[in-house]
Parts: C-alpha cells; structure tokens; sequence
C-alpha cells in the first residue's frame, strides 16, 4: 500500500516527461553532437597525469568529486550535485521553454568556437578545471545551436548555476584560510565572553590551556562546503521567488553570514563537548555524521526566514499599492449602484 502514491507520482512525472519530450524540437539534431562533444573530452579531455592517469576530462572530474581519502581535498565533493539541480530548474521551466521560439540558430557556433578555444588552453597549460569551463561553454553553445536564441536567454540562469560545478582545488585555499581563521576568531571570542571557556588560539588551532584538548581547523571544516551549498541554494530561492534586484541580492548576501554562523556552532559544540569529555568526547562530535548537519540547520532555516519575510513585505505591499486606474474603476461603480435606478445608463 505504501508503493502505491509513489507509483502514482512516478507514473504523473512519465507521462508529463513523454509530453514534453514529444514537443521537444531537434532532440536528434542536439544529442548526436553532444554526444560528439563528451566524446572529444572522453578521448582528449585531460593531459595531466596525476592521481588520475587517463585522458578523460570526464575521469577526471569524477576523482576531483570523489578524490582518494589519502588525498582528498573534499569542498570539490558539491559539485557533482549541481547537474541535478541545474536538470531540476530546467524541468521547473519547462513549460516557458517550450513555448518559446524554437529554431535552429547557427551564430551559436561561435560559443561551440569559444569553448573549444577554453578547452585547448586548458589542455596546453594543464590545467583541466579550465578545459571544464570549455565543456560547459560547449554545451551551452550546442542548446543555441539546436533551440535557439530565445532558447538561450532563458535558460542562461539556470546553466550558469554551473559555475559551482568546476572543482577549484588548491585555489580554494586563500578563501579557507581565512573561514579557518575566522571560525577560530569567533570561537575564541564566544567562548571567553558568553561560555566562560578558556581557550587559546593559536592561528587555526583552538586549544585548552591545560592542553585537555587541542583542535585544529582544517581546511575541509573551514565552511567552504555548508558557503558553498547555502549559496547555490540563495541564488536558486532568489532568482525563483523574486523579480526586484534588490531582494535578489539580500537573499544571495546572507548566504555568507548564514554559513559562518553555522560553522561557528558547530564548532563550538565540538569545544563544549572536549570541556566536559576531554579530547576523545570532541572528537565524537567532530566525527558525528548527525552532528555534521549542524552547520546546514541555522543557515537554511535563516534562509527561508528572510525569504519569507520578503515574500510578506511584498505581498503587504502590493495590497497597498494598488493601480490608480483599478481603483477609479471601483469608485465609478460604487456611484453607479448609489444612483437611482432611472438615472442610471
């Protein structure tokens, strides 16, 4: 019984999807060529040769998500969700897609050109998170080339989201860095004026005086991973429920600030937990998987709390500001129906 309203919703998304598959324009004409396309970064993709030894941009993209623990550098691991969520937007928008002006646009080719051209540098300076902008830019190329110009613009924002898709590595770290020692700053300084704990900083280390307990704050625990999801969720919620600029950058700008917030408790759970259990209790709540959830709670319920305060400000004023001609119209009829019934036309 439980199958059944799943099966239900299943068998709904499959018949809107032949639907929407069935009005779909060039699917031939589009997925030949970026099959084509794939294949190229399948066969010349990478020239680098290190944790991964294949030519495959592709491979490598998979390792720089799911690196080896020995040499993990796990703040790239978000960005295998990021299809997923693009696919989603996309589907989210479907029916505008649709309706637009669908035709086959050959100016596109110069977007296919300038992803090739991002592609070859990357591979001449070994650089493969370059050659991973040219994939996209290839791909975005292709949906012009197949669908068209209107086709384009609107589903720029939901293809830029890729941006959070291109592993940085190492040149993430003047941004850990500084969310470590920020973290560490914030720590340090709730602990001694609202917790009454002592503790000692010593750059990106917290430390008990008594050395009870030391914690260093490596660069996967700087924030960049609970930054990095809170802002691809800002950017989504604003984009989706607001229209005016200015709420659109409120929502986007307190994705930092939420973060910070949120990695700064879970941080300080950590140091409670060491002062009453020493070294081995804090390294429990360090290594708790429910516990590490602590940094999302804050930020997401601070998200859709400014979210919804927006949404009401703006429903309020709408309801306010009502246009001059709608209202005129209603005077005239409340005189209207204050006339006699022989004066009135």
């Amino acid at each position: 019984m439980d199958k059944q309203p799943t099966d239900g919703i299943l068998e709904e998304f499959r018949i809107e999807f032949l639907k929407c598959w069935n009005r779909l324009p060039n699917k031939a004409f589009f997925f030949v060529l970026f099959g084509a396309w794939l294949l190229l970064f399948q066969i010349l993709g990478n020239s680098t040769f290190g944790y991964v030894r294949t030519p495959s941009l592709l491979a490598w993209l998979y390792n720089a998500y799911n690196p080896p623990v020995e040499v993990a550098d796990i703040d790239d691991s978000f960005g295998a969700v990021v299809p997923f969520v693009v696919l989603g937007l996309f589907w989210w928008k479907r029916e505008k897609l649709l309706a637009l002006d669908i035709k086959t646009w050959w100016p596109s080719l110069l977007f296919i050109a300038l992803g090739l051209v991002v592609h070859a540098l990357g591979y001449v300076i070994q650089q493969p998170k370059v050659s991973v902008v040219g994939l996209f830019i290839g791909i975005y190329g292709l949906m012009g080339l197949a669908w068209g110009p209107a086709f384009l613009r609107e589903s720029f924002f939901p293809f830029c989201l890729f941006v959070f898709a291109v592993p940085l590595g190492s040149q993430a770290q003047p941004i850990t860095f500084r969310l470590r020692v920020l973290v560490c700053q914030l720590s340090e300084w709730v602990c001694h004026y609202a917790l009454a704990i002592d503790v000692i900083r010593n750059g990106t280390a917290l430390k008990d005086p008594t050395d009870h307990y030391q914690y260093e704050v490596a660069a996967a625990c700087s924030g960049i991973r609970s930054l990095t999801s809170i802002s691809l969720m800002a950017i989504v919620y604003s984009l989706v429920a607001f229209r005016p600029w200015w709420k659109r950058v409120v929502m986007i700008a307190s994705a930092v600030p939420l973060a910070i917030v949120g990695n700064l408790l879970r941080m300080l759970t950590i140091v409670i937990a060491a002062e009453f259990g020493g070294q081995e209790m804090g390294n429990k709540v360090h290594e708790s998987t429910v516990l590490g959830i602590i940094p999302y709670i804050p930020a997401i319920l601070g998200l859709f709390t400014l979210g919804h305060f927006l949404e009401g400000k703006e429903k309020k004023r709408n309801n306010l500001e009502r246009p001059k001609s709608e209202s005129k119209r209603e005077d005239q009829t409340a005189a209207t129906v204050a006339l006699p019934k022989e004066a009135q036309i």
